[in-house]
């Protein structure tokens, strides 16, 4: 990950919008994040880890206000950043929630967090995502790490690896968890724990399962359970404890099942000895089943003699009551005789009274009809009278239906008449319309047509103006490539110039090494030469001036570098030289283009050209608004003609209609005047013409009914009178005294039949044989009897009794030997597994005998990440150091660290000089300050590994050199500078003054009462 470009505005002490260019850091290599305390350095790093977590590093993450206390209440707080992820090129914006002003009214309302995230592709930025959560889990898919991963890697916090330096076992857990990944390996432990927990609980219950089994046993049989030895440790079951102990084992009792596995055959043993029991029971049972038969045979022909003496005796008392009730017998007879005798009468009674109630009723009719047809005949008419005066009026009304059609269409002619007054208001307002339009629309037209031709002279330009507008548009890029290509060539020639330079000296040294080695060469020869021997090189036995060495001898390795020093510079001169060469020819081909005119004035050209094109544009424009109004003029002037001579046309038709309706109507008015004669209407003469024609039928009608009920009646009265006679009834009264309902007669008939019911049963009791003999028989004695059969059936039920229950016993019994053993099969799997469960747990938890680490399973993992950490630390604290010191990781406990688990994560520092191991706390500020940072540079080593090999290419560290001393911060700063290979970036935050001096490249954060301003000095 590479940093390009930083904007925040309203955020932190930034009151405004600040922009940091880190490109132009960045390519410095080191560069400085300098100011006053409380300026607004670690601000900084804030933002950059906002934008792409959404998050600031540390404890300042609780504080929810991250907008500038001194920015305008309307300025919303924002953070832009750029930079190259993997090889994208994104840009993240986001926005905090903050508290604006409301739009209306006062107060303010929260503004929510938002982010936009893009990607440039091929020159234009693209919009990625607008959600939090998807806008973060792309950045930190990306980059391979959480947030507080990053900040550990990308931000090396001083303060809080000084803090990770000194801390104990199980702080120093909690950092190294929340950079790796050891949570699988808790939640092993956790598993294993819980796991163990559950077999436990499972062993346990199934033990009481067994124990409750063997309960109910004892309980079954009523024996005692057995008292055995514990079984021994294997396989581990978990105790039992009996009802009323204490289940935390306070004050527990005796266990009576401390052995499961003898429980089968303590309940096999009471099974035999059941069966014996249950066998002597069941003789005893059959034994007394006989004598509870013989007593009970006895018992049962006493109770039937009995039975049979007071069914006997039953029966005479009946039949004398039944000779006392014989009148009464006879009386119920002659009156259901007499009722059925009325019965055939009573119908031709009903028809009597009915007859005389229509005869009466006729009567009344024709009263009241001829009271109605008084006044249209003379008075007692006869009835071919009122016929006649009926048929008179039914041909009147049969004529007068022939004038219906007339009055109907009368009706339609009125209505359409009405129709046609309508359609000439509505006609003749719409008239003197269309003739006000089709006076102004022809000049409308004329005025249209005008402005059109003149705006399509105009947009006739438009092409030349659009060739205008690319050719300055051209002409201004050549001069701003032409100004570019100047500014960098002039760079290219300075560089030119010190690669040159660079080049030369570096041959000068070359030649110098050559020169000092060939000098160097003689004075070693030299040294070897002793008097009176030969020399090596001329084979002379004197050596009068014998060369001497003037200083350190360079060998063939610092030829070799000199040499490789000077080619690397002779290629980057001719590299320079290439640069330079291409950039004039570059600069050459503007030159040519645009010339030397300043790009301002081309600037300008081109605003012209472009405003020219704008006209252009906008008259097309208007005259397609122009040709448009017009086409809907000339349409509405040619659909206004086009109405007026329909409204025309139609209003000379209406007017010709109206006029044959109205001679119509005056015909039709007066053809019905004299159809109606003095009625006020057709309807009305017709209306009563029928009523008189109806009523003078209804006299008729009424006339014959009367009459024709006068004749029913009496014939009726001689019908009624016949059939007393043969009934044997001489009045009609005494026909209705004789009457009797159907309820009642059911009601007698009932009675008498119980009577003869009665009386045959009687008989056939007494006629009974058996009952007969019964009665000369001497009566049983029925007590005695019973006490037999209850003393036998006494005897038989207990023995009965006991033999059930042996044999209930039995059952129940195999039933839970069954159970016992399938409980006991159950059980040991479990206990088994509970043992294996308990084992693992003790050894990931590290509180088992058997981990003689007393490390849990998460600690060992971050022994191991720890480890890493210490051996990528110590290459640099070693270079720090100047060789003192180094770092140990430990799996001893230190003294406070109490918690077991928690061991394997100690560190301990390596005193070179002395041999001895330290503490760290005993170290001093400096010391504590290059251990830190080699620690903490070591876990950004073992993190990035960790999180995929992402490379981070943009580093901060945070404080922390003022506790240096100046040779001390030579070594600390080449070991900074060497994380620069490979192209990277390292940011140092610090007030230190020498440092300012150190590093050129710098970022400036300035604090005012206003708030920070922040400005790049490269």
């Amino acid at each position: 990950m590479r940093l390009h470009r930083l904007e925040v505005t309203a955020f932190g002490p930034f009151s405004g919008t600040e922009e940091i260019d880190f490109d132009a850091l960045s390519d410095a290599g080191l560069f400085l994040i300098q100011g006053q305390t409380g300026a607004g350095k670690t601000s900084v790093l804030d933002a950059v880890c906002y934008a792409l977590y959404g998050q600031v590093p540390g404890a300042r993450n609780a504080v929810k206000g991250l907008r500038s206390d001194h920015a305008a209440p309307d300025v919303a707080p924002r953070v832009v950043l750029e930079a190259t992820i993997r090889g994208r090129r994104l840009r993240v914006t986001r926005s905090p929630a903050w508290d604006r002003p409301k739009i209306r009214g006062s107060g303010t309302t929260q503004e929510k967090a938002k982010v936009l995230l893009e990607e440039l592709e091929h020159g234009e930025w693209t919009g990625l995502s607008t959600r939090l959560d998807e806008a973060g889990d792309l950045i930190g898919g990306l980059l391979g790490m959480t947030a507080a991963q990053f900040c550990q890697v990308a931000m090396l916090p001083q303060g809080e690896f000084a803090s990770f330096l000194r801390a104990n076992a199980e702080e120093r857990r909690k950092v190294l968890e929340r950079l790796f990944a050891a949570e699988v390996f808790t939640q092993v432990e956790k598993w294993l724990a819980d796991r163990r927990a559950a077999t436990g609980r499972e062993a346990a219950a199934l033990r009481t399962v067994a124990g409750s089994v063997a309960d109910r046993v004892a309980e079954a049989t009523g024996a005692p359970p057995p008292r055995t030895e514990p079984a021994p440790p294997s396989p581990g079951p978990v105790p039992r404890p009996r009802r009323g102990d204490d289940p935390h084992g306070a004050g527990q009792a005796e266990e009576p099942f401390a052995d499961i596995e003898a429980l089968p055959a303590w309940a096999a043993e009471l099974a035999g000895q059941h069966a014996a029991i249950e066998a002597a029971a069941a003789e005893l049972r059959d034994r007394l089943a006989g004598d509870v038969t013989a007593a009970r045979t006895a018992l049962d022909q006493g109770r039937v003699l009995a039975e049979r003496r007071r069914a006997h005796a039953e029966a005479r008392h009946r039949q004398e009551r039944l000779r006392e009730r014989a009148g009464e017998r006879a009386e119920l007879t002659s009156r259901l005789d007499a009722a059925a005798r009325a019965d055939r009468v009573l119908p031709l009674l009903r028809n009597l009274t009915d007859r005389t109630h229509r005869a009466k009723a006729a009567q009344d009719r024709a009263a009241l009809t001829r009271s109605r047809v008084a006044a249209l005949v003379a008075p007692g008419a006869a009835e071919d009278v009122l016929a006649k005066a009926e048929r008179t009026r039914r041909d009147d009304i049969a004529a007068l239906d022939g004038k219906r059609a007339l009055a109907a269409r009368l009706a339609q002619v009125t209505a359409e008449r009405h129709g046609l007054s309508a359609e000439r208001a509505r006609l003749e307002p719409r008239e003197a319309e269309v003739a006000a339009d089709l006076d102004g629309l022809p000049g409308q037209v004329e005025e249209l047509r005008a402005a059109c031709d003149d705006a399509r002279i105009t947009a006739a330009g438009r092409a030349g103006a659009e060739a205008a507008v690319q050719d300055a548009r051209r002409r201004l890029a050549d001069a701003e490539r032409r100004d570019r290509v100047l500014g960098r060539l002039a760079e290219a020639e300075e560089t030119r110039r010190l690669a040159v330079d660079a080049a030369q000296a570096a041959r000068d040294r070359l030649q110098e090494l050559r020169q000092a080695r060939l000098e160097g060469m003689a004075a070693t020869l030299a040294a070897d030469l002793r008097p009176g021997e030969p020399c090596r090189v001329c084979g002379a036995l004197e050596h009068p001036e014998p060369a001497a060495a003037l200083g350190l001898i360079p060998g063939e390795d610092d030829e070799e570098r000199a040499q490789a020093a000077y080619e690397e510079a002779q290629r980057a001169r001719e590299e320079a030289a290439g640069l330079v060469e291409s950039l004039r020819a570059d600069r050459d081909a503007a030159l040519e283009s645009v010339g030397e005119t300043p790009a301002r004035d081309l600037a300008a050209a081109l605003g012209d050209a472009e405003r020219a094109l704008e006209d252009a544009v906008a008259a097309a424009a208007e005259a397609e608004r122009l040709e448009a109004r017009l086409r809907r003029a000339e349409r509405d002037l040619g659909d206004a003609r086009d109405r007026h001579g329909e409204i025309e046309r139609a209003l000379t038709a209406n007017h010709a209609r109206d006029g044959e309706l109205g001679a119509e109507q005056d015909r039709l008015r007066a053809e019905l005047d004299r159809a109606r004669g003095d009625d006020p209407s057709l309807e009305a003469r017709v209306e009563r013409l029928t009523r008189e024609a109806e009523a003078l039928a209804a006299g008729v009608r009424a006339r014959q009914e009367a009459d024709r009920a006068a004749e029913e009646l009496a014939a009726a009265r001689a019908e009624v009178q016949a059939a007393a006679a043969n009934e044997g009834f001489r009045t009609a009264d005494e026909v209705r005294a004789a009457e009797l309902a159907d309820e009642d007669q059911a009601v007698v008939r009932d009675r008498v039949r119980r009577f003869d019911d009665e009386e045959a049963a009687v008989r056939a009791t007494l006629a009974d044989p058996a009952l007969t003999a019964a009665s000369a028989e001497p009566p049983p004695d029925l007590p005695a009897l019973e006490s037999v059969l209850a003393l036998a059936e006494s005897a038989h039920t207990a023995a009965a009794s006991a033999a059930a229950q042996a044999r209930r016993r039995r059952d129940r019994l195999a039933e839970l030997r069954a159970e016992l053993a399938d409980a006991v099969r159950a059980w040991r799997p479990a206990a088994e597994r509970h043992r294996v469960a308990e084992r693992l747990a003790g050894l990931a938890s590290g509180k088992a005998a058997a981990n003689r680490l007393g490390m849990s399973l998460s600690a060992y993992v971050l022994a191991a990440r720890l480890e890493q950490v210490v051996a990528a630390a110590n290459e640099r604290l070693d270079r720090m150091s100047a060789g003192r010191y180094a770092l140990r990781h430990t799996v001893d406990r230190a003294a406070g660290d109490r918690s077991k688990g928690a061991g394997g994560l100690g560190l301990r520092v390596v005193d070179g000089w002395t041999g001895r191991q330290r503490d760290p706390v005993t170290l001093s500020g400096g010391e504590s300050f290059i251990t830190s940072l080699a620690l903490a540079l070591g876990l950004a080593d073992v993190v990035t590994a960790e999180a995929g090999g992402t490379e981070i290419n943009t580093l901060f560290v945070d404080e922390g050199f003022g506790t240096l001393d100046e040779e001390t911060l030579d070594e600390v700063m080449d070991v900074l500078d060497g994380l620069r290979d490979g192209g990277r970036a390292v940011g140092i935050v610090s007030h230190v003054a020498e440092l300012r001096t150190r590093i050129p490249a710098q970022l400036r954060v300035t604090k005012r009462r206003a708030g920070s301003t922040a400005r790049v000095v490269v």
